[in-house]
């Protein structure tokens, strides 16, 4: 009997205990329960909450600058850092080029193609270009720095003022990118040599039959001038020194594009100490018909620049040959002017284009 009561008080006991137990563990839940929960997202800038709602939220948590940064937020401020499309400078252009094709297996940054770009961008006397195509926005351009690109092509000029491309410039050009396709683990794809020779010949047999350059003399009556009057007078009617000497030019309208017109002298009387002790007695007023567009009118402004040189100057316009101008000369030049800028734009290389820049240069 006593054995009994003990069992039984030990079996109460261990009942009382559990329940015990069992009623700590549900209040401790209920007690945390009860608080609020962590966020897992960072602090929302109370400037921008109240348009928050819990579908806006992102999924996956945004973190400090170090770490990832939600896919919702990362595309725009990429877009906004990316450089600008370069859109100046000289372009590749079937009509006027030669080109390959480069093709990558992915995508690859401006700076990684600028370190493996041919180390001089001539081949012989031909220039060479590079254009990449751009990821963001799919547009060709020089690659530049912190931009993605996924195609690439390089170009050499087919023909300038120094003659057509010859198989010799063709194979240093050939050289020069399959040493870059290399370098970036691209495939390259190259026209044939004597396509592309043929081509040059053409083009310059074209371009060498409507080349132009029309020059004027401007002869002193008088006394000669002295280099200091000369830049005085010039400066009146907008001519600003060049950039090489014994020339001062009448600016484009466009930053880059060359010069309306030119006003030549004697180099050697650009480096005299003294400039009012330098005399001249005769200039060279010029214009580059290819290289100008027909709509800046650069006949007239030549014939206009030329009167007024020589009314304040004491001249006289002089041709190639010596004989003063006349006003059937000018209109039998200005005839001609209007055949050849018919004939370059039906070649769609228009007089002042940048590809006829390239070409006749």
């Amino acid at each position: 009997m006593n054995h009994s009561l003990t069992l039984y008080l030990a079996i109460l006991g261990g009942i009382v205990l559990a329940a015990v137990v069992a009623h700590g563990a549900w209040t401790a839940r209920r007690a945390a329960a009860n608080q609020p929960r962590r966020a897992t997202l960072e602090p929302v800038d109370s400037s921008v909450q109240s348009g928050l709602s819990l579908d806006s939220v992102p999924t996956e948590p945004m973190v400090d600058a170090g770490g990832p940064v939600s896919p919702e937020f990362a595309p725009n401020a990429a877009a906004t850092s990316l450089p600008p499309v370069r859109r100046g400078g000289p372009r590749l252009d079937a009509l006027v080029d030669a080109i390959a094709t480069l093709t990558i297996e992915s995508p690859l940054s401006g700076d990684h193609i600028l370190l493996h770009l041919p180390p001089t961008r001539r081949a012989g006397s031909k220039p060479v270009l590079v254009e990449a195509l751009r990821a963001d926005c799919g547009e060709w351009e020089l690659p530049q720095a912190g931009v993605l690109y996924t195609e690439l092509q390089g170009g050499v000029l087919l023909a300038n003022r120094t003659g057509s491309l010859n198989e010799i410039e063709y194979s240093e050009f050939v050289q020069k990118l399959q040493a870059m396709a290399d370098a970036l683990g691209a495939a390259v794809e190259f026209p044939d040599m004597l396509d592309v020779v043929a081509r040059a010949r053409e083009l310059d047999a074209f371009a060498s039959a409507h080349d132009a350059q029309l020059a004027m003399r401007l002869a002193a009556k008088g006394s000669a001038w002295s280099l200091g009057y000369v830049q005085q007078q010039a400066a009146r009617h907008g001519f600003v020194p060049g950039v090489l000497p014994g020339r001062f030019v009448l600016p484009g309208a466009e930053d880059g594009a060359p010069p309306v017109l030119t006003l030549q002298f004697d180099a050697q009387a650009a480096f005299a100490e003294d400039a009012d002790q330098a005399t001249l007695r005769e200039l060279l007023l010029c214009f580059d018909v290819p290289q100008t567009a027909s709509e800046l009118a650069p006949f007239k402004a030549w014939c206009a620049a030329g009167e007024a040189l020589c009314l304040t100057m004491d001249a006289v316009m002089l041709d190639d040959q010596g004989q003063p101008f006349s006003p059937a000369a000018f209109a039998m030049i200005e005839g001609e002017l209007h055949k050849l800028y018919v004939a370059l734009a039906a070649r769609d290389l228009a007089a002042g284009a940048p590809s006829t820049r390239r070409l006749f240069s």
